[in-house]
């Protein structure tokens, strides 16, 4: 008679009861518009466009091994290309959206192909760069207000939804859609065989080379997938502001720097950790903002704590100690029963 096997499987209690959970908190999410005020309504849009960056930006560096302080490029260009495409061919803003993100592939490529020939700090200051030429190339484009930057057209807003509120109720749906539809596509990206070679070029580059895994091939995916949904979530970002300027749509600060300070506080190299660092990155900015420049500092500071107490971040810590994973990407190995 055979002994019964072990088995392996992903999933674990704590993973199961995190996807009811978030069932329920999307849910209720959802239904915002009922309950919650037009300002709670833009913070939370906010929030998670902020998050959808910062799960893009982990993905690109803590998977990837690809260190980019230049995303701000392809947040910019997706605004640019929806007050193109929305201003000069009429398309509706919701397609407008769509189109950004193929496009921001597109243009990832020609990038991708020039800056992967650098490597370590040398590719994180490429990306900037790039980011310069973009932000440098927009500013003289006249027909879209050059340096001063421009407005959606009162038609283009209204296109939208008839009424003031009912084009807030949307462009608050699209941010939830998008951040879920991020967040999906990085879990089930990780959970394919493209993800274990990722996470084995993490891990060590010279052993996964070594074992037959296109490292170039693994990395340029990754850097056109977040390009697209970097460009598509710049879009949605200015659709709400109504106005881009060139500094503004390239904003170190804002689309990179923030960014990578809620994945270090959260945790670089895990799905769980960017969404952590958004919830403490608009604590601190709701709770402190009136400070001013001390708010910053006080940013700087959270951050060199955490990476001196935590080096792979809050949740990195969390996991360590209680071996909890939310978004089940490792394999367990369940001894048979008796």
């Amino acid at each position: 008679m055979s002994r019964p096997s072990h088995t392996v499987h992903r999933s674990s209690p704590a993973s199961r009861a995190a996807a009811i959970f978030g069932l329920i908190v999307l849910a209720i999410l959802a239904t915002a518009p009922l309950w919650a005020g037009r300002a709670d309504m833009r913070l939370m849009s906010e929030l998670f466009l902020y998050l959808a960056l910062a799960s893009l930006w982990n993905l690109l560096a803590g998977y990837a091994g690809l260190v980019s302080v230049g995303q701000q490029a392809y947040v910019g260009f997706g605004g640019y290309v929806l007050f193109a495409l929305t201003i000069f061919l009429d398309i509706h803003p919701i397609l407008a959206i769509g189109l950004a993100a193929i496009l921001g592939a597109a243009i990832s490529v020609p990038v991708a192909l020039l800056i992967f020939r650098l490597r370590g700090a040398y590719f994180a200051i490429g990306t900037w760069v790039i980011a310069e030429v973009f932000r440098l190339g927009f500013a003289q484009v006249q027909a879209l207000g050059g340096g001063s930057g421009t407005s959606l057209p009162v038609q283009v807003v209204r296109s939208i939804a008839s009424g003031r509120t009912m084009r807030e109720w949307t462009t608050y749906w699209m941010a939830l859609g998008l951040v879920v539809a991020v967040l999906a596509i990085v879990y089930l990206f990780l959970r394919s065989r493209r993800g274990l070679a990722l996470t084995a070029i993490r891990d060590n580059e010279l052993a996964a080379g070594s074992l037959g895994i296109d490292i170039w091939r693994s990395q340029f995916i990754v850097y056109v997938v977040t390009g697209a949904l970097a460009a598509c979530t710049g879009a949605l970002i200015f659709l709400q502001k109504l106005r881009i300027t060139p500094d503004a749509a390239f904003s170190v600060n804002d689309w990179t720097a923030f960014v990578i300070f809620i994945v270090v506080i959260g945790g670089i190299g895990t799905i769980e950790g960017p969404i952590i660092g958004t919830l403490i990155y608009f604590a601190l900015r709701e709770t402190l903002a009136d400070l001013g420049t001390t708010y910053l500092i006080i940013l700087g500071v959270v951050a060199i704590i955490v990476m001196l107490k935590a080096p792979n971040g809050l949740w990195g810590l969390v996991r360590a100690r209680w071996g909890v994973e939310l978004f089940p990407l490792s394999y367990r190995v369940a001894a048979p029963k008796k």
